[in-house]
């Protein structure tokens, strides 16, 4: 007898905490190991930005400034354990908050830490930059969708899989990816979330049903 296939979601529930990649359509690719040394020195923050430097002067593709970036943010998260808690409790409207731990005028990357209510799911979007998302606390279901056009419906998209998504599993998306969000359980979703250079005209809020994108 044929064993059954095992999709991306099946092994990461099989083998525990994992780094992901999503690409455009809608591919999930697990890359990387999860385990990294913690360092002698602390790995401070400034240091991190400094490594994130390096990377995107040396590597010129989004696919490997995300191979190069992951390890980098678990190891700052292991190290300078204290930016796990800088966050802000989200209100009930909108239902999320957001914590800007860096960012500056004209330098491609921003960090923040996120966190959701449960019972208040994200658009249908693409960032229109790579990004890098670290779960921290709660659990996340993340979907995936893919653009599959026709004459009449240009923006048309469809959904390709559902992911959950734990403290220690990181989501790393290239820039035409598109997903949406919702926390799951009793307790707000935290994360740690990285985006390189956003290109706001090609970021889009995508509507199912009406097959529409709008700019936001």
């Amino acid at each position: 007898m044929t064993a059954p296939a095992v999709d991306a979601q099946d092994k990461s529930e099989m083998t525990g905490n994992q780094n992901w990649l999503v690409t455009a359509d809608g591919n999930r690719q697990s890359f990387g190991s999860v385990e990294v040394d913690e360092p002698e020195r602390i790995y401070r923050m400034y240091r991190f930005l400094t490594d994130l430097e390096d990377i995107l002067d040396a590597t010129p593709d989004d696919r490997g400034r995300l191979e190069a970036i992951t390890p980098r943010v678990r190891q700052l998260l292991i190290s300078s354990y204290w930016l796990q808690m800088e966050f802000h409790q989200p209100p009930v409207d909108p239902g999320w908050s957001v914590n800007f731990l860096y960012r500056e005028h004209e330098w491609p990357l921003t960090v923040q830490m996120v966190a959701w209510l449960p019972g208040n799911p994200s658009p249908i979007h693409n960032h229109a930059a790579w990004a890098v998302v670290a779960i921290i606390g709660g659990q996340e279901k993340n979907t995936i969708w893919r653009r599959v056009p026709d004459p009449e419906h240009p923006d048309r998209i469809e959904k390709v899989a559902e992911m959950i998504l734990n403290p220690g599993d990181i989501i790393t998306f290239m820039p035409d990816a598109i997903h949406s969000v919702e926390p799951l359980g009793d307790e707000p979703t935290i994360s740690f979330n990285l985006y390189g250079k956003t290109t706001f005209k090609d970021r889009y809020e995508f509507d199912p049903e009406t097959h529409t994108a709008n700019n936001f």
